[in-house]
């Protein structure tokens, strides 16, 4: 998620207070909308654009790394300029650059097609770790990030830290939280299982393929199953019964 962060998941600081939740904020929703969580239509497009036209341009260029580079790096510039003329948010658009723009300069320093994917890589690395340490010292990112935005978290505007942490109290929900943790944590360990090898043999195409397949559909995938496993949690408590006067 151009890629909104190497790792393939979309951004959420592009959405405006009170528009459609993105990315791991989504699982706090009580309706989940596949389409919202990765960004709408056109995030969705702007994900997927310049990996899909390195790859295509690499190949029908006759494996040339300059045109590739260009043509990728050119499409989320293009992205960029078209959300900035149009005064809409251009956050996700910006951090895709960002991402983009990483793997085109160190892949043009090294002269390595693969060294596109390089930082991508190490991204999911380093969210594997953040995902998988979070579960194993019972603190999972998952229930971190969904009760910042509890009714009664600091995201609000009368809400709370302390609020963002109280499923703690609740093992069924430290329990619900530590699969979806997991979950996540699976997804970018098995994008390194496939990718890494792909990596170290300089198959660019199929590294290509494979992040793209295991990208946004993949973290897609997961939102919606992780959405199942922890939807209702962040309802807000009921309203304590109204106490009856003394007779």
């Amino acid at each position: 998620m151009s890629e909104p962060d190497a790792a393939g998941a979309p951004a959420e600081a592009d959405v405006p207070q009170g528009g459609p939740a993105r990315g791991i904020r989504a699982l706090g929703e009580e309706h989940f909308s596949l389409t919202d969580a990765v960004g709408g239509v056109r995030g969705a497009v702007e994900s997927v654009a310049p990996g899909l036209v390195f790859v295509v341009v690499f190949v029908v260029s006759g494996q040339r790394l300059a045109p590739a580079l260009v043509a990728s790096a050119a499409t989320a510039l293009v992205a960029t300029l078209l959300r900035l003329v149009q005064r809409t948010p251009v956050t996700q658009a910006l951090s895709g650059v960002l991402g983009v723009g990483i793997g085109v300069i160190w892949a043009w320093r090294s002269g390595q097609a693969a060294d596109y994917y390089a930082w991508g890589l190490l991204v999911n690395l380093g969210c594997l770790l953040g995902f998988a340490v979070s579960a194993l010292v019972r603190w999972p990112l998952v229930g971190l990030v969904v009760g910042l935005f509890r009714p009664d978290g600091p995201m609000s505007s009368s809400g709370s830290w302390g609020a963002a942490v109280a499923w703690r109290t609740d093992a069924e929900l430290r329990r619900r939280y530590a699969v979806a943790t997991w979950l996540w944590a699976g997804m970018f360990a098995a994008r390194l299982l496939v990718q890494v090898p792909l990596y170290r043999a300089d198959e660019v195409a199929w590294l290509g393929t494979a992040k793209l397949v295991m990208g946004l559909p993949l973290t897609a995938l997961v939102l919606w199953a992780s959405w199942l496993l922890v939807r209702g949690s962040t309802a807000a408590p009921p309203a304590p019964a109204p106490s009856r006067p003394a007779p």
